[in-house]
């Protein structure tokens, strides 16, 4: 269903006009992650960078308000109940890059709660590689998404599982470390808010290789079974 889907969302049609949106916002969140990750590993935002996160993230909650609208106009016209499927999945869809829109915010914020910044040791460069892996696979999934690539995103899938059970481990080395409360916030609150990051791109991702009633989800023998 999904090459189908990637199918219609290049035509000249509403459901191709919903696509253009998708893809816009998927720009505007994989920007947002990359910008909050730089403000969180250097210093509290600028009011300038502060504002610029927020129009970004403004934006991408007026696409999925938009696509929301289409999908409603589009199902209201006769004849168009066979695009049922497809318009439950786009809806599902916005709605995961809507909130890695909201969790890059998130992260933006952390300097400014727990006003120190983050020490040079071990845990922060762990961190750093978990950011380094989140914002790689939001870099991928437009290619993945623009070619109906189901082994890059199996692949991506599994890279994502690995980093979500990587924060995992990290937040247990944090509630053990000998920081200081306002070190702890700052690195537990990145932890968490890359990890939640992380999974709503493998539920996105979870539309490309996995049936509609299955969408957030991940069959093992599904991702095992050779593409075709």
């Amino acid at each position: 269903m999904f090459r189908e889907l990637i199918s219609i969302f290049k035509g000249d049609n509403p459901l191709g006009r919903m696509g253009d949106n998708f893809a816009k916002m998927l720009g505007l969140t994989q920007a947002q992650t990359i910008r909050a990750g730089k403000i969180f590993f250097s210093k509290p935002p600028s009011p300038e960078e502060r504002t610029a996160i927020y129009k970004s993230d403004v934006k991408v909650n007026k696409l999925e308000r938009k696509i929301r609208k289409q999908v409603i106009a589009h199902l209201s016209v006769a004849g168009n109940s066979a695009d049922v499927p497809y318009s439950l999945l786009l809806m599902s869809l916005v709605k995961d890059v809507e909130r890695i829109g909201d969790y890059t915010k998130n992260l933006a914020e952390v300097l400014d709660v727990s006003g120190t910044v983050l020490p040079d040791d071990e845990t922060t460069a762990e961190l750093r590689e978990i950011r380094n892996g989140v914002e790689s696979t939001i870099e991928a999934i437009a290619e993945v998404f623009a070619n109906s690539d189901q082994d890059g995103a199996v692949e991506l899938i599994r890279q994502g599982r690995d980093t979500s059970h990587r924060c995992d481990a990290l937040l247990n080395r944090i509630a053990k470390s000998d920081h200081d409360a306002a070190t702890t916030v700052a690195l537990t609150l990145g932890t968490r808010f890359y990890k939640r990051i992380g999974a709503h791109l493998l539920n996105i991702l979870s539309g490309v290789v996995m049936p509609l009633h299955k969408l957030d989800y991940y069959d093992e023998k599904v991702l095992q079974e050779p593409r075709r």
